[in-house]
């Protein structure tokens, strides 16, 4: 089987490089038969390669219009894999990989057989990047990615068992609409049927359970942005303490800090945005906030000024008591004026509404 492919390969590169083969000058560069290369060309075409043939003396082999580019040989599995590859490294940030991961998008499409273009196009159709990603989580199953994306693109209603962060399965009929995906983990925003509202699943913990169906209209999404719905869900709605911070940071420098998991940042002024968050109880959510290492202030909830007052002060007894202790010998103490918090959140990713 690896030889054919192989070969396969090789017959492809040939017709590339070449307008016109004979039969008999193929099957010597590749060391077969002429009845061998005629094989190998209708499995070409079943993989979906135009090959055309020119009957007679004169006549040969000749690849079609549209395969300009180098071909690939690439299985269905294969394909999915670079479609998410480039789709992920497209919403990287990293300078100059964006455009160029995007072009190769493009050419992927362009020498890929119908069938797996079809699948492809679904998958990138219907995915919106994200800003950021968080800091870890589960990789989604490729094979499941294209079955929910096919079903977004068909407008066809999904069956899946679900597994919430408490491992507890549920099995749920949902009409997806939207996968949104980060550099380390994927979310699919669905009408919840037996719910009668929207939710956010997270895709490595979705299984499909087959059939789906019927069709359904899609209906109109519960945000504009779901990028930013997402990041709300995983960050915010999630979770039982919620609060909103001033920062004292452009946006642009907050994004720098704040993850997906971590909150929605909303610009205010050139100085200054609004940090929608959320945490399992108000002193964490200090801490969350805290260990970002940016100024800010609270706006919301009041009492989460009081849980800010009453960790400052533990802080400050703390302090006190650590300068009074000799340190090691050999050791100055630590200087309490110039410590610094660590940049980022300190807090484990919220769970999306599921």
């Amino acid at each position: 089987m690896l030889e054919t492919s192989a070969r396969l390969l090789r017959l492809l590169s040939l017709l590339q490089a070449h307008r016109d083969w004979s039969g008999a000058a193929l099957a010597e560069r590749l060391g077969v038969t002429p009845r061998t290369v005629r094989r190998d060309v209708d499995r070409l075409r079943e993989l979906g390669y135009p090959v055309h043939a020119t009957p007679g003396t004169g006549g040969g082999y000749q690849l079609g219009a549209g395969a300009r580019l180098p071909p690939l040989l690439l299985d269905d599995e294969e394909a999915v894999a670079v479609a998410v590859g480039l789709r992920t490294a497209a919403g990287r940030g990293v300078e100059g990989i964006g455009e160029t991961s995007l072009r190769a998008l493009a050419k992927l499409d362009q020498v890929l057989p119908d069938r797996l273009r079809r699948r492809v196009s679904a998958l990138t159709t219907f995915t919106v990047p994200a800003m950021r990603a968080p800091r870890e989580g589960q990789q989604a199953d490729a094979a499941v990615l294209t079955e929910l994306a096919g079903a977004c693109r068909d407008g066809e209603r999904l069956r899946f068992a679900y597994r919430d962060h408490n491992g507890t399965t549920t099995h749920r009929t949902a009409e997806p609409y939207r996968l949104v995906c980060t550099e380390r983990r994927w979310y699919l925003v669905a009408w919840d049927v037996d719910r009668g509202d929207w939710r956010t699943f997270r895709v490595d913990r979705i299984t499909p359970t087959p059939p789906h169906g019927p069709r359904f209209t899609p209906r109109t999404p519960p945000a504009e942005d779901l990028a930013a719905y997402v990041a709300r869900g995983v960050s915010t709605a999630a979770y039982a303490a919620r609060a909103v911070i001033r920062l004292h940071a452009s946006a642009q420098e907050a994004a720098q800090v704040v993850g997906v998991s971590d909150g929605v940042v909303e610009a205010e002024s050139e100085t200054t945005c609004l940090l929608h968050t959320g945490a399992c109880g108000l002193d964490v959510l200090v801490v969350h906030v805290a260990l970002m290492g940016l100024e800010f202030e609270v706006v919301e909830p009041s009492e989460l000024v009081g849980h800010l007052s009453s960790v400052r002060d533990r802080l400050t007894r703390a302090l006190d008591r650590s300068a009074a202790r000799p340190g090691p010998p050999g050791r100055p103490a630590p200087d309490a004026g110039t410590s610094r918090a660590p940049g980022g959140a300190g807090r484990t990713p919220g769970t999306p509404t599921g």
